[in-house]
């Protein structure tokens, strides 16, 4: 995904984990690492993709509109798609801004965010005496019937 690309939330992540992005994703890495980190960097990943995206319409259309640039190049159905793709671009980039923030705001402070909890799997190691463990049946014995 944009591990590398940055976004616009990235300080806000670092507020809320107290770690920058590059630490966030080598401790989501880690086998302990929270569900709410895992998936606040999903959707930052998301958002930064978007970003990523809105910014590559808008410098097209700077270029296009470039007033170095011959008047005969423009076209008003390019600039018209442009303009659907930037408002596709922005509607997605504010939906990701709005799931991080809302995840971001509604997650404990991290002194209070418990650590993952790991048990371990206890084995009992005590042995019966054979007087104490029940006898076994008979292969093919019929069992007596109460009255």
């Amino acid at each position: 995904m944009s591990r590398d690309k940055a976004s616009t939330m990235d300080a806000d992540l670092k507020t809320v984990f107290g770690k920058p992005v590059p630490e966030l994703h080598e401790a989501a890495a880690g086998h302990d690492a929270s569900p709410a980190l895992a998936r606040a960097l999903e959707l930052r990943s998301f958002l930064a993709l978007t970003e990523e995206q809105v910014a590559r319409v808008r410098d097209r259309v700077r270029a296009d509109m470039d007033p170095d640039r011959d008047m005969g190049d423009l076209s008003t159905d390019k600039l018209r798609f442009d303009a659907q793709w930037l408002e596709a671009a922005l509607e997605a980039r504010d939906g990701y801004r709005a799931a991080l923030g809302e995840l971001l705001r509604t997650m404990p402070p991290p002194a209070q965010q418990a650590p993952p909890v790991h048990t371990a799997q206890l084995r009992a190691t005590a042995t019966l005496p054979p007087s104490a463990a029940p006898a076994p049946q008979r292969a093919g014995a019929a069992r007596a019937r109460r009255p």
